[in-house]
Formats: C-alpha cells, sequence, structure tokens
C-alpha cells in the first residue's frame, strides 16, 4: 500500500512540475514584427550610398530592459528588386532568437539590399543565439551569433557577402 501511494505521489508531483515549466515556457514566449524597410538600395541609383558596405549582411541591436523590448536593423538583407510585401517570421526555441525573412514575390529580374527594422517585444537581459535565415543567402556564411543582454545593450554583427545581389558596388 506504501509502494503506491509514493508511486502516485511521484506522478502528481512530476506532473505539478511539468505544468510549472510549461507555464514558465508560455510567459517568456517573445513576438516581433517587421516595422519598415528601406527601398533597394543598389539598383534605383545604380549606386551603392549607403556607411555599411554591400560586401557586409549585419545586424545592428538595441536593447531596452526596462521595456523587454529588441530593436534590430538587418543592413544589406537581400531579396528580389520587387519582392511585393516583405515579411518576417519570429521565433524562439530555448535560448535561440530565429528570424525568418521572406517576400511576396519576385516581380522583377533582379535582386538588391534592403535593411530591414524588426522590433521583438518579452526580450529579458540574458544571452541569445540570434539566427536569422535569409532567401538569397543559400551557401554563404550565415548570419549567426550570439549576444549577452545583460551585459551588452547595443552593437553589430556582419558577415561578409560577396555573391549576388552582395558585393555588387
Amino acid at each position: 500500500m506504501k509502494k503506491i501511494f509514493f508511486l502516485i505521489l511521484m506522478i502528481a508531483c512530476s506532473c505539478l512540475f511539468l505544468q510549472k515549466c510549461e507555464k514558465n515556457n508560455e510567459s517568456s514566449a517573445i513576438s516581433g514584427k517587421l516595422t519598415g524597410h528601406s527601398d533597394c538600395k543598389s539598383f534605383k541609383s545604380q549606386m551603392f550610398t549607403g556607411d555599411t558596405p554591400d560586401t557586409l549582411s549585419c545586424i545592428s541591436y538595441l536593447f531596452d530592459a526596462s521595456a523587454g523590448k529588441l530593436q534590430l536593423t538587418h543592413i544589406n538583407a537581400g531579396f528580389n528588386c520587387c519582392p511585393g510585401k516583405l515579411w518576417c517570421e519570429i521565433s524562439q526555441q530555448s535560448d535561440t532568437i530565429i528570424i525568418t525573412e521572406g517576400e511576396k514575390e519576385q516581380g522583377c529580374d533582379c535582386n538588391c539590399l534592403f535593411d530591414l527594422e524588426m522590433e521583438l517585444n518579452g526580450i529579458e537581459a540574458q544571452d541569445y543565439v540570434m539566427t536569422l535565415i535569409e532567401p538569397y543567402a543559400e551557401g554563404q556564411e550565415p548570419l549567426i551569433f550570439t549576444i549577452d543582454l545583460a551585459s551588452v545593450t547595443e552593437g553589430t554583427h556582419c558577415v561578409i557577402r560577396k555573391e549576388y545581389p552582395w558585393g555588387m558596388f
């Protein structure tokens, strides 16, 4: 009888522990959205005029701990010259923030660079691995890096890109 009582007690405690963990994960879920983007930087003027060379794809970030808000700018994101609507999907897996970028259509026979502005909410002052999934960066160095928002609240991380549409000017 004692064995059955202890078995039931262990199962009940395990269920309470698992339920507590699930609630904690739900409350710490992040959300985010694309808040704006530049026009095509490369081909409209036939000259690259940005401060960041077109051979770099960069993420600049600024963290507001009191608001739990992380502002991101993806500098030199590659898309079709006529993308229709640009979008991003933001998800979290443990300590990894995954940002998947995309476009509604490929309306032109060319690609160019854009700057994307994003806002993430529900961010805590801790370490995160930032992972960007870019539609035109296949085969090039991925834009993945670690940020420690408890110590550094702003910064930039870049990777070198030399394949079209990067490195054209």
